[in-house]
């Protein structure tokens, strides 16, 4: 009987002791419940924004709401979103999150956002912004603030381009090779194409997808130059590498052949005298050539003419027809490559082996 009257005295210690903490959690627990959204303070809705590419890493604009109520004090976090405006965020962006009460955007990352909207570039056009507010890793009981407008004009630093599809690659304008604008507005294209023996150019469509059905031009039947939308014919081509320059105002176009690329300069073999001829790789559409180079200058020209030669006025990677001589560092055996295949960036290497 002792034996049994200690245990049970035990256990009903070990219910006290269990009852009382759990009194203890429960006194503690806190529940928290959604009593009312996040609420827009600025900007105002209308607010009209301008964005520009010289300005991409200065702030655009801050957005600042109030707390959202959860009838509790507990961590909130809040998801911005932004949709073309009317919408009624069919198609929502991701626009940041915080659990701060405001969040700011660069002209950079506000461009982002509402190009990746809808937005077209140069051309203002109204946004709505709301924030939902949410508890918890799982983002449970969410909240939706009121919905603010923002009328927005973005920009480009992408220069327009249209599409040169043929017998080169199999007459898809998708992944046909471009032609880049001069800037945003202008009508005069050009680049480089390899071609064999017939091409037309195609423009893209609002999203920006080259296809067929999207306005194309072909020659109009003289062959000189002169282009069409209406009863066009393919343009015709012998094989070889193209500097292709087009005017979709004037509709006019014109493609010389610079199939010959080498390399001239005081740093090579031969000097200023003549070119060292460098080779065409269709799966890079780059020249290049391996050569020993002393410590002094070179170009590029085509055709081994000075009628058409790039240099790199500024140093910096990049090429200009007529530029400056670009330096060679040290002397020593060299990999130098051409790239033309960007339209209107056109760019070389020079790798010391």
């Amino acid at each position: 009987m002792k034996k049994l009257n200690k245990l049970s005295a035990g256990f009903l210690a070990l219910v006290a002791f269990v009852g009382f903490n759990a009194c203890s959690d429960d006194d503690n627990l806190i529940i928290a419940s959604p009593q009312g959204g996040p609420q827009l303070v600025t900007p105002a809705s209308g607010t009209s924004i301008v964005l520009t590419a010289a300005n991409e890493q200065n702030l655009a604009t801050t957005l600042v709401w109030n707390d959202a109520d959860y009838g509790a004090q507990t961590a909130i976090n809040y998801d911005v979103q932004v949709a073309l405006s009317g919408t009624e965020f069919a198609a929502p962006i991701a626009a940041g999150s915080t659990n701060e009460r405001f969040i700011s955007w660069t002209n950079q990352q506000l461009n982002d956002v509402v190009i990746a909207a809808g937005l077209s570039p140069f051309v203002a056009g109204d946004i709505d912004v709301r924030v939902i507010s949410s508890i918890g890793t799982q983002d449970a009981e969410q909240q939706i603030s009121d919905v603010l407008t923002l009328n927005v004009t973005p920009y480009t630093t992408s220069l327009p381009k249209i599409a040169v599809p043929g017998n080169h690659q199999g007459w898809d304008p998708a992944t046909a090779p471009r032609l880049a604008a001069s800037g945003f507005g202008a009508s005069d294209y050009e680049g480089y194409v390899w071609l064999e023996t017939e091409y037309k150019f195609v423009a893209p469509d609002d999203t920006g997808n080259f296809a067929w059905g999207n306005t194309d031009w072909g020659d109009d039947g003289s062959f000189s130059g002169i282009l069409t939308e209406d009863g066009e014919v393919n343009v015709p081509a012998t094989p070889g590498y193209y500097l292709v320059q087009v005017d979709t105002e004037n509709l006019t176009y014109s493609a010389t052949q610079y199939s010959n690329w080498g390399l001239i300069g005081s740093a090579t073999p031969t000097g200023w005298d003549s070119d060292n001829d460098m080779t065409y790789d269709p799966a890079t559409q780059t020249f290049s050539i391996t050569l020993n180079l002393t410590a002094d200058e070179i170009k590029f020209r085509a055709n081994d003419d000075w009628g058409w030669n790039y240099g790199d006025t500024g140093a910096d990677g990049s090429l200009e027809n007529g530029g400056d001589n670009i330096a060679v560092p040290a002397a020593g055996n060299y990999t130098v490559v051409l790239d033309l295949s960007n339209p209107r960036e056109y760019t070389y290497t020079l790798t010391q082996n």
